[in-house]
């Protein structure tokens, strides 16, 4: 139907996750439209993040260094260990400008459904990582079936270690409604409701 070339570029526009058939035809018919240096600029940025970014060797964050700005950082709190899913949840946490101690960076959570086991994902270096110096690690994987498992799996594996294991707070977003609620959300929320 399509030229062989334009075909490639909706196949690789496809590739990535909610792109759908017509989205990826916006986008390869987008391409073609832009100038030739725009479209070099495009795929030379993308070649040089694949090439030269890589998780840091402390924490798992992404960086094109051995280890992360945050991490290099003297600055932060390093009593505190905030664990997240994946490197977008360090800089969804950093837009709150809230929290200032480290971050660990799981790479994935556990999940038996599709065979990603403990072993398989950033867990290990979290354990060695905590020690005396350390004294609260926030477990901050999504509120899913397989991000509660991996933080109860985190605390059995952090039992013993002198810090407290804390959990994200769960419940209803602002301005929501209890009738759009899932139950899980509903759940969370009086098992963290506070008094006023």
């Amino acid at each position: 139907m399509y030229p062989k070339a334009l075909q490639k570029s909706i196949d690789s526009f496809r590739k990535l996750p909610g792109v759908g058939a017509k989205t990826a035809e916006r986008y390869a018919f987008q391409l073609l439209e832009m100038k030739l240096e725009d479209v070099k600029e495009f795929t030379e940025a993308l070649l040089e993040a694949k090439t030269t970014l890589h998780t840091c060797a402390i924490c798992g964050n992404i960086t094109a260094k051995d280890t992360c700005d945050i991490c290099r950082d003297t600055h932060r709190d390093r009593s505190i260990i905030c664990v997240v899913q994946n490197a977008k949840d360090v800089i969804a946490m950093e837009k709150t400008q809230e929290f200032h101690g480290l971050y660990h960076v799981l790479n994935g959570v556990i999940s038996t459904f599709k065979g990603i086991l403990p072993e398989d994902i950033n867990i290990d270096s979290l354990v060695a990582r905590v020690d005396d110096s350390v004294q609260e690690v926030i477990v901050a994987t999504n509120p899913t079936v397989e991000g509660e498992t991996t933080a109860l799996y985190l605390g059995k594996r952090l039992e013993g270690k002198n810090c407290v294991v804390s959990r994200l707070a769960h419940g209803l977003p602002m301005g929501g409604h209890l009738d759009y609620a899932d139950e899980l959300t509903l759940i969370k929320a009086i098992e963290g409701r506070k008094k006023l």
